[in-house]
């Protein structure tokens, strides 16, 4: 590094540092773009991770670049990243570019196209932190599983309808130069067979390829996502005096939507946190089954009993498993413990943007209405969402002027014609 950079101040690094750590799954990529401006110039960025199912892919820098990244491309250099720096030429955006690569411990890619040398002193470490920095804010957002995450990532099927677009825009270009070779009047029988036969067997690899991306993004097998939770817990039982006790999933159950894989993991994580709470408890039981189109997640503890709906921890929990279309009991009993059950459905449910939208219905309203569809009463549907019943009177209040009801019964009949559920 030549003497004559200047040094990039200690503060100012760290407001860089503060400002990348402080994003949000949205913006976190437009944040470090800014950051690494002044440090390391560059075109634009491009940052991929599978960990995040709903958006893998995020943008910022120039659009002419940004726009034509496809998911098959950064998956391809992620095969060949490292924790370490790489710079070269790559393919990204059908055009062949200079770029510079940075992987991360959490199995992230940071994507530099069209980069300078660094304008600061020791540019290359500062990029490195910086990267750093974001990639544990991404992994920290995917692991904690809010709920407006989760809604997100359900409602963000775009992502995966551009990577079923790319394989079939890449599966028609392959056939087309097929037929061409095959109609080509200069090549002999021989020559054209042998060339078609190369064309198909590249092709047959990038479409397998291909899929086994589609499935990795949107799905997690339900086996690997116990065994993640399993490993996120085993501290507790390793390092306090908690015993955890894992009842697997089936082994055949269906795989996972990311975003259930998360959610899961994120609700039974806390539920576990919230019951170590109560001194008493000693142990905690964790099972997951399946019945086909839903995940059932049940928690025990041998505690007192004290746990309640009205904790601030379970109405998050609540609200987290409705995030999803999901449904959260919990049952305690003086002196035997509390369990805690979810279910989360597999198959996405109508989403608000399915739904007329002439009703104009708010997602807290989507949820009551759902609810309400299933014979759920009031009482049922605040301890369902963690609110109160003078709010569910609120929204059913909002719904009726909204569908043009004027009772339950008629709001239930219109929600089901919808296809909500």
């Amino acid at each position: 590094m030549s003497d004559s950079l200047p040094v990039l101040p200690g503060a100012d690094l760290a407001l860089r540092m503060a400002s990348v750590a402080t994003a949000g799954l949205r913006d976190v990529a437009d944040r470090l773009h800014t950051a690494l401006r002044e440090v390391w110039p560059h075109d634009a960025l491009v940052i991929f991770t599978k960990e995040c199912t709903g958006r893998p892919r995020k943008k910022a820098g120039d659009p002419l670049i940004t726009e034509g990244v496809t998911i098959s491309e950064l998956d391809s250099l992620r095969d060949g990243a490292s924790p370490g720096l790489w710079t070269g030429e790559a393919v990204l955006g059908g055009r062949t570019r200079s770029v510079a690569l940075l992987g991360a411990e959490t199995g992230a890619l940071l994507v530099l196209c069209g980069p300078r040398d660094p304008v600061v002193a020791d540019g290359l470490a500062h990029t490195r932190a910086l990267w750093d920095v974001a990639a544990a804010c991404i992994a920290h957002l995917v692991a904690e599983a809010r709920p407006d995450y989760l809604r997100e990532s359900r409602a963000a099927t775009q992502e995966r309808l551009e990577v079923t677009a790319e394989l079939t825009d890449r599966h028609s270009t392959d056939l087309e130069s097929l037929l061409a070779v095959l109609r080509g009047r200069t090549l002999d029988d021989a020559t054209a067979r042998a060339r078609a036969i190369d064309l198909a067997a590249d092709a047959l690899i990038r479409t397998r390829t291909g899929g086994d991306l589609v499935v990795s993004i949107a799905e997690e097998p339900v086996v690997t996502a116990f065994e993640r939770l399993r490993g996120d817990l085993s501290p507790l039982s390793r390092y306090q005096s908690l015993q955890i006790q894992f009842v697997e999933p089936p082994s055949d159950g269906r795989a996972l939507p990311g975003e259930v894989a998360h959610a899961a993991r994120a609700i039974v994580r806390s539920t576990v946190l919230l019951m170590r709470e109560q001194e008493e408890v000693t142990r905690v039981r964790v099972q997951w089954n399946c019945d086909g189109t839903n995940l059932l997640v049940s928690v025990r503890d041998d505690g007192p009993g004290r746990l309640n709906r009205e904790l601030p921890a379970v109405r998050q929990l609540v609200a987290r498993a409705a995030s999803l279309g999901g449904l959260l009991d919990l049952e305690a009993i003086d002196n035997w413990g509390s369990r805690v059950e979810v279910r989360l459905p597999l198959d996405s449910s109508q989403s608000l943007e399915q739904l007329p939208g002439s009703w104009g219905l708010r997602p807290r309203e989507i949820e009551v209405l759902r609810l309400l569809a299933a014979g759920q009463r009031n009482r049922q549907i605040a301890a369902r969402m963690g609110i109160s019943e003078n709010t569910v009177k609120f929204h059913t209040s909002r719904i009726y002027r909204k569908l043009g009801v004027t009772s339950r019964a008629a709001a239930a009949t219109v929600a089901a014609e919808a296809g909500l559920r």
